[in-house]
């Protein structure tokens, strides 16, 4: 019998492409779980069923005023150590599992918990902080410690940790994720989805977007080939990357820039995806001024890499392309409605009437903000 040798470059890469979705009502008006949930499934073969999520806003008003923790972990006894560390750092308003399905179709799915939480004022540490730099300290203080173990089964750590959102997530296709975590159940006035295909990180259940910190969400299609410098730029202040996916980076550089250093999203989104040094020489002298000193002193922060992003906070959502639009996007708008997604057909599933469709130019950024924000 004649068998024929397969060469290492025999092999074929089972190519697909990641898929983001957004929806957010300007006017606060709720929307329900289902319009984000058929949004991302007719996107099914965008990924491949090692990552699927959400971010959903507005979902949690009895609590509003509480930071929302989404914490997962598979022993009893590293959750039981998140939560000394949460009482020891908060007053703890509720603590409860997060409602699952677990006859959803996802691969081993850990125990999820949420609890709402406000900052002690007896402050055993950090107590110069201020309150939301003091949240950031203990969710990066957790997942250092808890969510560093060298093995999946020994990690726990905290995924969401904002105000009146949260962060649903895993190892599936988004659909199989929206049944695990019952989020048509949910409603809220803004939704981010993704539709994961790992391309050079793991595909697990901490690895899957969205990637959070306070109240900031992030959705990614596409690969940050910047992350090495990124990680380190993000470390020398204070932020730390340990779910072991090149798009933690943007979340935490979002927060950095955005809360911490009080730069506009437009002027974050010219830091992110900068003009090109030969486009800055053709500009005029202010604006040459302006992205001179941005290239200079935000290098580090820049994305290289193909990418398509989604931000969500309280305040909004925004869109943004790669300086040369290697990863697609589409925006519309219906009514006070404002859709982002990789596939037009996306938008098309679950809105039959659109006042206004566009595919945005590379590096340009489409924010959208809440009316009265």
């Amino acid at each position: 019998m004649n068998t024929v040798r397969r060469h290492s470059f025999d092999y074929e890469k089972d190519i697909s492409g990641c898929g983001v979705f957004g929806v957010i009502d300007t006017k606060g008006v709720r929307i329900p779980g289902s319009v984000a949930i058929a949004g991302m499934a007719s996107m099914h073969d965008r990924g491949n069923g090692l990552g699927g999520g959400f971010a959903a806003y507005g979902i949690y008003p009895e609590m509003a005023d509480y930071y929302a923790f989404h914490v997962m972990g598979y022993r009893d006894e590293r959750l039981a150590e998140v939560e000394a560390i949460l009482k020891s750092h908060f007053n703890v308003k509720a603590a409860e599992p997060i409602p699952t399905n677990l006859k959803a179709n996802v691969s081993m799915p850990p125990k999820v918990w949420r609890y709402f939480l406000e900052p002690r004022n007896d402050r055993p540490q950090w107590r110069e902080l201020e309150e939301e730099d003091y949240v950031v300290k203990v969710v990066m203080y957790v997942n250092t410690t808890l969510g560093a173990a060298q093995n999946v089964e020994d990690k726990a750590f905290i995924f969401s940790s904002g105000k009146n959102m949260g962060a649903f997530k895993g190892v599936g296709f988004p659909e199989d994720i929206a049944e695990f975590y019952r989020l048509d159940e949910y409603s809220g006035h803004l939704w981010t989805g993704h539709n994961r295909f790992p391309t050079n990180t793991p595909g697990w259940w901490g690895g899957a977007h969205p990637f959070t910190l306070l109240d900031w969400s992030i959705v990614h299609n596409g690969e940050i080939s910047s992350y090495g410098i990124n990680k380190r730029y993000l470390e020398e202040h204070g932020y730390v990357c340990t779910l072991m996916t090149d798009t933690e980076v943007v979340a935490y550089l979002i927060d950095l820039l955005i809360r911490k250093h009080g730069l506009s999203k437009r002027m974050a989104a010219w830091v992110f995806a900068p003009p090109f040094w030969d486009e800055i020489e053709r500009l005029d002298e202010r604006e040459k001024k302006l992205f001179t000193g941005l290239r200079m002193v935000y290098g580090s922060a820049c994305l290289n890499g193909p990418f398509a992003i989604l931000v969500g906070n309280k305040n909004g959502l925004f869109g943004l392309n790669d300086r040369v639009k290697l990863r697609p996007l589409v925006v519309a708008e219906e009514g006070s409605r404002v859709y982002m997604s990789s596939e037009e057909s996306a938008i098309r599933e679950v809105c039959g009437t659109l006042d206004k469709i566009w595919a945005p130019k590379a590096g340009e950024p489409v924010i959208v903000e809440m009316e009265g924000k």
